[in-house]
């Protein structure tokens, strides 16, 4: 019979963890959340600068003054600065022309980045004098804030959790287990494209691609989650949860851009599942797949890396469990005689 002065030990220890860990967390959300947002800046970020050399340099002397903001492109011309932000080379271009500075913009890489560069190029302008802004690749009218697409990280992240721990808490393993996960990916995209583009109209581009893009950043969650479960046990779960979900949202940069992160956290964010899959979804949305190989390639490897640990984890526990023929045979208790 236990004792209730054994069992309040256990419990009392059980209680100071839950009563320390529930602050961790709370503190490391909040630092995820608000310290990137707090600091949030130019480092680096491309622009370019277009225009006859006499007339464009003291344009990039100008942007220059502001160390480490910006990473200048020279380009020849005002076509050929439009190629490069269609191609998602820059996020923006300054034009040298007769009438003085012309701004490029293209909100639809962020809405974020396109007012900063207003403001930084207004500010270098002579006092009174007009910058015309081009929007080259403009936001769509149902999101012209960019609010929906950044929106849209979270949830799928959220998809992708639960569908690894479902799949972990049903019991599913190896082959079955990595199919289910791809039924589901191919649901979800297919859901999400339905809501995002078919009713909201906040994404403009191919349809199927979007949904395969929304399919595949679900899938690189869910095969982590998934796979950290088969090698670690329940314990997995919580290490994928936290990963995607607490480092990967803030992370991603989707509401503004990577480059007005600190850093590494902007690196680290297109390394992670939601911030590859914000910057593809953006990529085939808006702009015909320009620059949709990286982000791509990365959600690829963490679905190949999550799927192999899902079929590893299952050979492993079939290994580590004695067959029929293995398991010693349990002899019956010899009845008494008489």
């Amino acid at each position: 019979m236990t004792t209730p002065s054994a069992t309040a030990p256990p419990q009392a220890r059980q209680i100071a963890m839950v009563a320390v860990l529930v602050p961790v967390l709370a503190a490391l959300a909040l630092w995820a959340f608000a310290w990137p947002a707090t600091r949030t800046a130019p480092r680096d970020l491309p622009l370019g600068v277009a225009g006859p050399a006499a007339a464009a340099a003291p344009l990039t002397q100008q942007l220059q003054r502001q160390q480490g903001a910006f990473e200048i492109h020279r380009y020849a011309d005002e076509a050929a600065a439009r190629d490069a932000i269609e191609d998602r080379a820059v996020y923006g271009a300054v034009v040298a022309t007769p009438q003085g500075p012309k701004l490029l913009t293209a909100s639809a890489a962020g809405p974020v980045v396109a007012q900063l560069l207003q403001q930084a190029v207004r500010s270098q302008a002579p006092e009174g004098r007009a910058v015309p802004t081009v929007d080259v690749v403009p936001a769509p009218e149902a999101d012209p804030r960019g609010a929906a697409l950044g929106a849209s990280v979270l949830p799928l992240a959220i998809a992708g959790v639960a569908a690894g721990s479902l799949v972990t808490l049903r019991r599913l393993r190896g082959i079955r287990a990595a199919v289910t996960l791809v039924v589901i990916a191919v649901f979800v995209g297919t859901v999400a494209a339905a809501l995002t583009h078919s009713w909201l109209g906040v994404l403009t581009g191919n349809w199927w691609v979007e949904a395969g893009a929304l399919g595949l950043s679900t899938l690189a969650v869910s095969a982590t989650v998934a796979g950290l479960a088969a090698l670690l046990g329940p314990a997995g779960i919580g290490v994928g949860a936290l990963s995607m979900v607490l480092l990967g949202n803030p992370f991603s940069g989707v509401t503004s851009a990577p480059q007005l992160l600190p850093e590494p956290v902007g690196a680290i964010g297109q390394l992670l599942p939601p911030g590859a899959g914000g910057s593809l979804l953006r990529s085939v949305s808006f702009f015909d797949g320009a620059r949709a190989f990286g982000p791509a390639l990365t959600l690829a490897v963490w679905v190949a890396l999550g799927l192999t640990a899902v079929v590893l984890g299952a050979l492993r526990r079939g290994r580590r469990s004695p067959t029929v023929a293995e398991r010693p045979a349990v002899l019956p208790e010899a009845a008494p005689v008489g």
